[in-house]
């Protein structure tokens, strides 16, 4: 690791950037991970972090996850809490896919229920599932309807038949944050979303078949509790977002952001990290703007959970009520909220950035759902197609030190672009056939890129926030079919 910046150690998985070591820094900088993640993570965190540090308004710390890499402005992992009255608001804090977010979903299925049936029951979910750059969906919606789903999420979901009553509340916020206006989202933006409501897109984006092993669940009274409760159990998971509806939220307002920052005085030591008050006419149109995105996203996820269901049903011929075919939870990872926390011992609202970084809140708080409320917040950290995910859950511990936030994935090592000089699709489809995995993809050029060469070691990211206590493993998750982009 080359910087010219002196890093602290707090602890074995804590590290710290005084904030002496750039000008403007108002907090410190703070980075959770392993010496070995330390040491691997590439130069642009570093300067990145200490950037967000410098913003106006920002509460104790500039935190990075272990699964940190460089992203646009905030890097992939970071999280940043600002003061809603002295404190600004900024796109490249949530990211371009406004509420990417991941949905686990659990059956009553067992391996040697599934496996004789697995690459029909692929198929089927590639077909009723649009994946791709540019994929449409089969949700039909007129603009007014489509404004009405950026304020209601997915309640309108339910009342169209696309879910179950109890569905909201296995999803982070019910499904629907409060705040959205439509007339504050571009014709442009409404027109790109409009038709990709129940759809992946592509990218790092999938959905995917996985599987329970009695050695893999390091907590069965929680495992149980978020309904997962046997060996061999087949569960689903989901990670897709705003697609291009969000995309172009965030591409209208930091045009409007650059003017803003003008307009208050204001400068950034990157302008990727344009921003405005959050209580200014600017921040509260994006703001609102973003909401409706967040939401849609929701509908997204909810819209594809019930395309799930369908599929299921018609591979193995019974309902899905009978196949046990319920959500765990759905949680976002590239989102601003405001959220109460103590800070120097009072009670404070915050408006939180966690952009590539999932919520991760504790038992007793009362934004969670009644069934999880003892145990904690379920937290869905995906890892690579080739290396299997996490079911964990959140702590006490998180609400004191991370603004209630944790990793969200694996976090890359190898641009897109160097993976696919070293990987081929097909012959990583054969690959992942001997390992026992199912893949169908779209693109074989986007397969490549998502090779588990690219990307870190998921069981260290996990770890590092586990033994911190900041989120605790539950399950570990193997995959046996994966659809992509």
């Amino acid at each position: 690791m080359d910087i010219d910046m002196k890093i602290n150690k707090v602890s074995d998985w804590v590290w710290e950037i005084p904030k002496t070591e750039k000008e403007g820094m108002q907090v410190p900088a703070r980075i959770y991970a392993s010496n070995t993640l330390l040491e691997n993570m590439d130069k642009g965190v570093f300067d990145q972090i200490t950037n967000v540090a410098c913003l106006p308004g920002i509460q104790k710390y500039a935190l990075c996850m272990p699964d940190g890499h460089w992203g646009y402005g905030f890097p992939i992992g970071g999280v940043a809490a600002f003061d809603i009255e002295d404190g600004v608001i900024s796109p490249g804090g949530i990211g371009f896919d406004i509420n990417c977010g991941m949905r686990l979903i659990t059956t009553n299925l067992k391996i040697d229920e599934v496996k004789p049936r697995l690459r029909e029951l692929i198929n089927e979910l590639f077909r009723a599932v649009p994946a791709g750059v540019g994929s449409k969906g089969i949700l039909k919606v007129s603009v007014s309807e489509f404004k009405d789903i950026m304020k209601r999420g997915v309640d309108w979901c339910i009342e169209h038949g696309y879910g179950w009553p109890h569905d909201r509340e296995r999803i982070e916020e019910y499904g629907c944050i409060p705040g959205a206006d439509p007339s504050k989202v571009s014709e442009k933006a409404i027109s790109r979303g409009i038709n990709q409501l129940g759809t992946l897109g592509s990218g790092n984006h999938y959905l995917e078949i996985q599987l329970v092993t009695i050695e893999n669940i390091f907590d069965a009274k929680t495992a149980s509790v978020f309904g997962i409760k046997e060996k061999d159990q087949i569960v689903i998971m989901v990670h897709c977002g705003s697609r291009g509806f969000g995309h172009q939220i965030a591409t209208d307002y930091l045009r409007v952001f650059d003017n803003a920052m003008k307009k208050y005085g204001m400068t950034v030591r990157d302008r990727e990290l344009a921003c405005a008050p959050f209580k200014s006419p600017e921040g509260s149109d994006y703001y609102k703007a973003m909401v409706c995105a967040a939401n849609s996203a929701f509908v997204n996820r909810q819209v594809i959970a019930h395309r799930i269901r369908e599929s299921f049903s018609k591979i193995f011929d019974t309902s899905a009520e009978k196949l046990g075919i319920e959500i765990v939870y759905d949680v976002a990872h590239n989102i601003a909220k405001t959220e109460k926390y103590k800070v120097n011992g009072k009670e404070k609202e915050l408006l939180i950035h966690r952009k590539g970084s999932t919520r991760s809140f504790g038992p007793g708080r009362s934004e969670l759902p009644e069934i999880y409320r003892n145990v904690g917040q379920p937290v869905i950290v995906g890892g690579s197609m080739q290396t299997g995910s996490y079911l964990l859950v959140g702590t006490e511990r998180a609400m004191e030190e991370t603004f209630g936030s944790t990793m969200h994935g694996s976090g890359r090592t190898m641009s897109r672009r160097a993976a696919k000089k070293k990987v081929r699709g097909d012959q990583l489809i054969k690959t992942m056939a001997k390992e026992g995995i199912i893949v169908k993809a779209v693109s074989m050029s986007g397969l490549a890129e998502e090779a588990g060469i690219a990307y870190k070691d998921i069981s260290e990211v996990v770890e590092t926030m586990d033994v911190l206590g900041i989120s605790k493993k539950v399950v570990r998750l193997k995959p046996i079919g994966n659809i992509k982009g």
